[in-house]
């Protein structure tokens, strides 16, 4: 298995690391590099996993108050990333993004501006420009981090056909109706799933059976489980649990979510208490039991991700420079580590794919 590293690059980091996955002991090694990036932070691979593509996370592209997307091939034999080109995301500060489920159109989440945009991905990989843009507005109760809207992902359900932009700073998950023909996003029926006053919505992830979604709150950290209609493409809140331990004092602030393969378990990040949130996913209901809390052994755990066999979980800690990998427990979801650590640069995002 391949793990491609998204990073910032203001400090040590020159770009996008590749690393190879030991499928028996979860053990990364280095493989290669892309280099000659400005943060790319945020990264996703299209379904035929031919293609690569980056958040260039920046306030300012070709002279104007924007972020943009880089596009990359990926090399079959050596599995190395090979530059295309870069588009515009017409909104500052790109910070998340996802291919759809035909690999015609790249879909960005825009944090500083608060804003979503599609990009068409050409016969070549390359990006073209914009096909359909939104620009959120609003405010919620939050003064420092909520006087405006701030996109903070944006994801297809499993069927392709509705998008769902988690926006922390207006305490809502946009709802919009997906035309994977011409890459256009319009307001849903129910345009919106308002959450509680300063949660912050940050990350969402849905159930594989798609009756189910869960979203990590960032400001009051807090999971949220939600039941899906795939007809009408609404969510309804069914349950809030903390992300945190009752008896932690110190501030942290939530980040990732990832569902288990298996339907069986759902994770979050914490950044403070620097840990991984367990929970069991009642697959009847969609509700949630804790199960536990696992130190990710760094410090600021702003994402991870499961393999695509469901085997290891592998968490990046951004601030102290490496990627913990543990095992996961198929029977009680639970984390433990396998002893291997990478030294990778302000690791942020973590994207695999099998090669055989």
């Amino acid at each position: 298995m391949l793990v491609y590293v998204g990073t910032y690059t203001r400090g040590r980091s020159e770009g996008i690391y590749v690393y190879r996955l030991d499928p028996s002991s979860g053990a990364l090694e280095f493989a290669s590099k892309a280099t000659g990036l400005n943060n790319p932070s945020f990264l996703a691979i299209d379904p035929a996993q031919r293609y690569l593509y980056s958040v260039n996370e920046v306030s300012e592209f070709a002279g104007k108050p924007t972020g943009a997307v880089s596009a990359f091939s990926i090399d079959h034999k050596t599995w190395e990333l090979a530059y295309l080109n870069t588009e515009s995301s017409l909104g500052a500060g790109p910070c998340y993004l996802t291919v759809d489920q035909t690999g015609r159109f790249v879909l960005v989440a825009n944090y500083s501006s608060g804003s979503v945009c599609a990009l068409p991905i050409q016969d070549d990989g390359k990006l073209g420009e914009a096909t359909g843009f939104v620009q959120h507005h609003g405010s919620s109760v939050n003064p420092r981090r909520q006087k405006g809207p701030h996109a903070h992902s944006i994801v297809l359900d499993p069927a392709n056909r509705y998008a769902f932009a988690a926006d922390l700073g207006l305490d809502k998950i946009m709802i919009y109706k997906f035309d994977s023909t011409h890459g256009k996003l319009k307001p849903n029926d129910v345009p919106w799933a308002k959450v509680k006053d300063g949660a912050g919505p940050r990350h969402f992830a849905f159930h594989p059976s798609c009756r189910y979604a869960y979203l990590i709150n960032e400001l009051d950290n807090t999971l949220i489980a939600f039941a899906y209609d795939e007809t009408h493409g609404m969510l309804r809140e069914l349950q809030t649990v903390p992300a945190l331990p009752e008896d932690f004092a110190g501030r942290s602030y939530c980040a990732d979510v990832h569902v288990h393969q298996s339907g069986r378990f759902v994770y979050g990040s914490n950044r403070g208490h620097d840990s991984i949130v367990i929970y069991g996913i009642d697959e009847s209901t969609g509700k949630l039991t804790y199960v536990d809390h696992e130190p990710t052994q760094g410090k600021n755990p702003r994402n991870f991700a499961i393999d695509p066999t469901g085997t290891f979980l592998l968490a990046a800690n951004q601030d102290s420079d490496n990627i913990v990998t543990f095992h996961i427990d198929q029977k009680t979801g639970r984390l433990t580590s396998t002893g291997n650590v990478a030294e990778v640069p302000t690791p942020v995002c973590l994207k695999m794919i099998r090669t055989s």
